[in-house]
């Protein structure tokens, strides 16, 4: 079965990385098992594994807006943009009337910094281990596009919200950018991705080694 081209709808689930939820699939399709687009190891939802020939589709995937259920918490913000970080700041929680007030400053075509800790590299080494090491780490803003941004709920210093987005933007910087336009901080305290272009999370399977 190792030359079968495939695409696959997986789910990851939170607490493992995007490579070990491939594990069976490594094991039972093909060895070389490709995906586009990983998630966080604390995020969970939709991933895209290809196999066979499909693996050089990786990029047309990887391409594809996504959209994504965000838990965001205010107040606090953690030197990671999510759940796994210190918190390294404290403020002041808005309201929601701030926090919708805010929300149109980042619709459309906008400029992002990436997290410090990102899987991107800079000078041929992960952002992520350059940060870890204590080294100041600059993050060029790069342009992503928001779609749109929907609240479902807030309670306490917890929003919920809907969000669809271009490839390449980060929702924990848009966690902590949302909560900095409030005179606040916040981080991402969960994230499930439950759609990558037309694919839909509803149809993905549970392939992870947990």
């Amino acid at each position: 079965m190792g030359n079968r081209a495939s695409i696959l709808l997986v789910y990851k689930p939170s607490g493992v990385t995007s490579f070990t939820s491939l594990g069976t699939i490594k094991r039972t399709v093909d060895p070389k098992v490709g995906h586009a687009g990983t998630l966080d190891k604390f995020a969970q939802g939709l991933m895209i594994a290809l196999t066979g020939s499909m693996t050089k589709l990786n990029q047309v995937f990887s391409s594809m807006d996504k959209r994504y259920r965000a838990t965001i918490v205010f107040g606090k913000e953690t030197d990671t943009l999510d759940p796994e970080g210190e918190v390294i700041a404290t403020a002041a929680v808005p309201t929601l009337e701030q926090i919708q007030d805010a929300i149109p400053l980042f619709i459309g075509d906008i400029q992002q910094s990436p997290p410090q800790y990102s899987a991107l590299h800079i000078g041929g080494k992960r952002a992520s281990k350059l940060a870890r090491e204590g080294k100041v780490v600059v993050m060029e803003k790069r342009p992503v596009s928001v779609y749109s941004f929907e609240v479902v709920s807030f309670e306490n210093d917890r929003l919920v919200a809907d969000i669809h987005v271009s490839k390449g933007t980060y929702i924990r910087s848009l966690a902590r950018d949302l909560a900095l336009a409030c005179n606040s901080r916040g981080y991402l305290v969960e994230l499930v991705r439950t759609q990558i272009g037309p694919f839909l999370l509803k149809d993905a399977i549970p392939c992870a080694d947990t």
